[in-house]
């Protein structure tokens, strides 16, 4: 159906010569480099590569990704099924059931098929490597990076922002982002107590794996500029004990914080009752593990497209479908018209890198 090899990149480092897929967090605990895939309802892959090299991102190659149409895309949550969670997760509030809960729409594309090929052909070879490239010089990201495991359901490339862990032996480290604006200026009251509610959360995710009181917030609330926009982000870091590694390290604070809510149980118990769609990739967690160094970088899944090539309904060509997720936390001060764009802004440039026009920042979804 199509032939590309597995691999993963991150970090200005390829990783080839697949050796071992596995769903148990343990293995990262044991020898190798692996690449990480979790989904937001809580599907891990992790692959371990036997060559681990120096690479830079290769520079696009023309023809190399076709994208589909800036105005192609459809939502899950269209602006009235969007603004009415928002109003309906203040009511949330209002209640004393939550105090901030990440409100997210996953948007789709059929893939167009390949140069040449006829109109019913399917879009087999596409290969998310190639939108890692433009990626990289459209909108460059800290924790960008490729997972391609086609045989395993696994397409993704990323362009993150955000940490959720880096590891460095014991001391593990998270950066969550909450407060999202064009220019500095932008932010708002809002943004900043969303901020530390979140890092709040952090703090107690972490505190219940690591050292007692070895739990710490460096830096609160820093401005952050990326292509198009600015973010809030904060720091909280801590020391593992003894005994603990991934398994324990993945339950005590999946899925990432940032983009579930305050309290996390309840924020997720509105999630599953206002989303229409699973969100995969998006908002779990992206990124890589050195198990012989200690050493580890996963991002929170935002800024990510996937390719879905299972059949679609009322598609029997079966043209892979690329999807990607946006979205916006909210809390008693959110307006729902401002947090539908909110959730525009932060797709827009990335949808039109996508498409293949490098230089747009601007666009909008259906």
């Amino acid at each position: 159906m199509y032939d590309l090899p597995p691999m993963a990149r991150f970090g200005g480092l390829l990783a080839t010569d697949l050796r071992d897929v596995t769903s148990d967090p343990a293995a990262l605990e044991s020898t190798g480099f692996w690449a990480v895939v979790a989904d937001f309802e809580g599907r891990l892959t992790c692959a371990r590569f036997g060559d681990v090299r120096p690479a830079p991102v290769p520079s696009p190659v023309p023809g190399g990704w076709r994208g589909p149409a800036v105005d192609a895309w459809t939502s899950s949550l269209d602006r009235a099924a969007y603004t009415a969670g928002v109003r309906r997760i203040r009511r949330h509030i209002a209640a004393g059931e939550v105090y901030q809960a990440n409100l997210c729409r996953v948007l789709s594309a059929p893939l167009p098929p390949a140069p040449g090929a006829g109109p019913d052909a399917p879009a087999g070879t596409a290969d998310v490597d190639a939108l890692t490239a433009l990626l990289a010089r459209g909108n460059p990201a800290p924790y960008a990076g490729t997972v391609r495991l086609p045989e395993h359901g696994v397409e993704v490339a990323t362009a993150s922002p955000e940490l959720y862990l880096r590891r460095s032996g014991a001391v593990v480290e998270s950066g969550p982002i909450k407060g999202t604006g064009r220019v500095a200026a932008d932010l708002q009251e809002k943004d900043h107590a969303e901020n530390v509610m979140i890092v709040d959360l952090v703090r107690n995710d972490l505190g219940r794996v690591c050292a007692t009181g070895s739990v710490t917030v460096p830096a609160l609330c820093a401005i952050e500029p990326h292509p198009g926009l600015v973010h809030l982000v904060s720091t909280v870091r801590g020391a593992l004990p003894a005994g603990a590694g991934w398994p324990e390290l993945l339950a005590a604070t999946f899925p990432p914080g940032s983009v579930t809510g305050a309290p996390k149980a309840s924020a997720l118990e509105i999630i599953a009752a206002l989303e229409t769609a699973p969100r995969g990739p998006y908002c779990g967690g992206v990124g890589w593990v050195d198990a012989d160094r200690g050493t580890a970088e996963l991002a929170v899944g935002i800024r990510t497209f996937w390719l879905d090539r299972a059949p679609q309904e009322g598609d029997p060509h079966g043209a892979p479908v690329l999807r990607f997720g946006t979205g916006a936390g909210i809390t008693w001060g959110s307006d729902p018209e401002r947090e539908w764009e909110e959730t525009e802004l932060k797709a827009a440039r990335l949808l039109a890198v996508a498409s293949g026009a490098q230089q747009a920042t601007g666009g909008t979804v259906r």
